[in-house]
């Protein structure tokens, strides 16, 4: 049965990129009308990292005039709009809190839907943003706050396989270019230095690979890391070498354990197989490559969001929205902000990847 068109409104405000963009979904597939990214790197630079009060306050200082600038360039009225949706987390809960009012005050102004999407989700979806793949579809959701195997079953229906136990991967690679004194962020830095080291040269560990299972650890090559920089003087060439170890070891680790996801979601199934690799980490030239491979051997196809849509983006955010809002899944106006939202509740809450703490289970 075709689905009614839907246009909506997504705001992404997790972390420290401000973002607004108006995407359509029709019988004809994703039309992404405006999409406006306003990154607040310049603001935190001095800092070697997110400041969450910093961030906040200037998703506040900018968000308005990008609705704007969004609704503007996609030609559309607020009248024009099915719904508005909103990131209402996990992240950090100063920023997700402007996006869940902005989206707020627009839905009761423009007396539409609001839908409040797990950011999670948006990345889940995000490679669905050229209409492929179809559900049911293996994800490596890895990012700086993420990295976990998921089985996609369906909007909304999300099956936790495998998690980080500890950091995850891009903030092993932001923790890195802190370490080595490069700027932010983190990940292209990393890359960057990384086509001009050789991964051999600095022996770095490969953690949790000789133990059976999907879970992941980067806190110990972050470790290993720091203790190569304090080994001998930092010379380019010597931080090259580190950076291109650096990168092969996250590369080899998501590879392995991705080919044992690969086995595990195959089982039982039959028809076409698809993996798709999600998040701001996925944007890494060398990882992607690797994963590619591993899924060309497994006979998995191979799905990733172009590199725009790799990184925290609002198109992702209105795709979920629209998606929801075509399945009547809507959310009242007294929804929260949330600082954690796992997209496996039920596997969070009965066994968390690492720990649960005062505003529930993390990962």
């Amino acid at each position: 049965m075709m689905q009614a068109a839907v246009t909506v409104l997504g705001i992404e405000t997790s972390c420290d990129e401000t973002a607004a963009a108006v995407l359509r979904l029709d019988g004809q597939g994703v039309r992404i009308l405006s999409d406006h990214v306003a990154s607040q790197t310049d603001e935190h630079a001095a800092y070697g990292g997110v400041v969450p009060e910093i961030a906040a306050r200037a998703h506040v200082e900018r968000i308005d005039s990008l609705v704007r600038l969004a609704m503007r360039d996609a030609g559309e009225t607020w009248g024009g709009l099915s719904g508005v949706a909103a990131t209402a987390g996990p992240g950090l809960i100063g920023g997700v809190m402007v996006g869940v009012m902005t989206a707020k005050a627009i839905a009761m102004a423009a007396g539409i839907p609001l839908i409040a999407v797990n950011h999670l989700e948006g990345h889940a979806l995000s490679a669905r943003l050229g209409g492929q793949p179809s559900f049911p579809y293996l994800l490596l959701l890895v990012s700086g706050g993420h990295c976990q195997f998921i089985a996609v079953e369906g909007l909304g229906k999300y099956r936790r396989l495998g998690s980080t136990i500890d950091d995850a991967a891009g903030e092993a690679f932001d923790k890195t270019a802190k370490l080595l004194g490069l700027p932010a962020p983190g990940g292209p830095a990393v890359e960057a230095e990384a086509q001009q080291g050789d991964p051999s040269a600095v022996k770095l560990p490969r953690p949790l690979l000789d133990r059976p299972g999907l879970d992941m650890s980067f806190s110990g090559l972050k470790t290993a890391v720091r203790r190569a920089a304090e080994e001998a003087p930092l010379t380019p060439g010597r931080r090259a070498d580190i950076c291109a170890g650096f990168q092969a070891a996250v590369a080899d680790i998501l590879s392995v354990k991705s080919a044992r996801a690969m086995e595990m979601f195959a089982a039982g199934r039959e028809g076409p197989l698809s993996f798709v690799v999600a998040g701001g980490v996925a944007a890494n030239r060398q990882l992607r490559s690797q994963l590619e491979a591993t899924a060309r051997r497994y006979n998995f196809t191979f799905h990733c969001p172009p590199l725009r849509w790799c990184t925290d983006n609002a198109a992702m955010i209105a795709l979920a929205g629209a998606e929801r809002l075509q399945a009547g899944l809507v959310d009242s106006l007294d929804v929260g902000a949330r600082a954690r939202w796992p997209l496996d509740e039920r596997a969070a809450a009965e066994a968390p990847a690492y720990g649960g703490g005062r505003k529930g289970a993390k990962a």
